[in-house]
C-alpha cells in the first residue's frame, strides 16, 4: 500500500477516534449485498441510518403438500392460444422447484413440450387421460 493511502486512512481513523488497525478490521468485516440483493433493491434511495435493514414485501413460498393431499385439476384449453390445444394441470401447492419437477416429469412421459408457472403445468396437446394416469401413478390421488 502506498504511503499516501496509509496516511489518508490513518487520518480518517483518527478523525473517528479509532486506531488504524480497528478501522481496517471494520472495513474488512463490512458485509456487501450480493448481486441478486442489489438488483432487487434497484431504485432504493440510500439510508444514513446505520441500523436500517432493507426488506421486501415478498411472501415466502408455501411448503409443498404431500402428493396424496394435492388437489390437481386436469383440463384442456384452446381459447387464446392461437387454436393450439393444451392440457393444463392446476391447483399445485408448493415451491417453484417442485412444480418444475412435476412439469418435467409430465412432459417427458407424454413426449411433448410445455411449461410451468403460477401453480400450473401446461402440456402441449390434448393429453388429459395420459396426464391423469401419470399423476395417479405418482401418488396424486385427488387428480381429476
Amino acid at each position: 500500500m502506498a504511503k499516501q493511502d496509509m496516511d489518508w486512512k490513518a487520518a480518517l481513523a483518527g478523525a473517528f477516534g479509532l486506531p488504524q488497525e480497528e478501522a481496517a478490521e471494520e472495513n474488512a468485516n463490512a458485509t456487501k449485498p450480493s448481486d441478486v440483493e442489489r438488483k432487487k433493491r434497484s431504485g432504493v434511495v440510500f439510508s444514513t441510518n446505520p441500523d436500517y435493514k432493507y426488506s421486501t414485501d415478498e411472501a415466502p413460498e408455501a411448503a409443498t403438500l404431500p402428493n396424496n393431499q394435492q388437489r390437481l385439476r386436469v383440463s384442456m384449453e384452446r381459447a387464446g392460444r392461437g387454436g393450439k390445444t393444451v392440457t393444463l394441470v392446476r391447483g399445485f401447492v408448493g415451491t417453484d422447484d417442485d412444480l418444475k419437477t412435476l412439469g418435467r416429469l409430465l412432459r417427458q412421459r407424454c413426449g411433448v413440450g410445455g411449461s410451468t408457472g403460477d401453480g400450473e403445468v401446461l402440456i402441449q396437446g390434448d393429453h388429459r387421460q395420459r396426464v391423469v394416469e401419470i399423476l395417479k401413478a405418482e401418488g396424486y390421488t385427488q387428480a381429476k
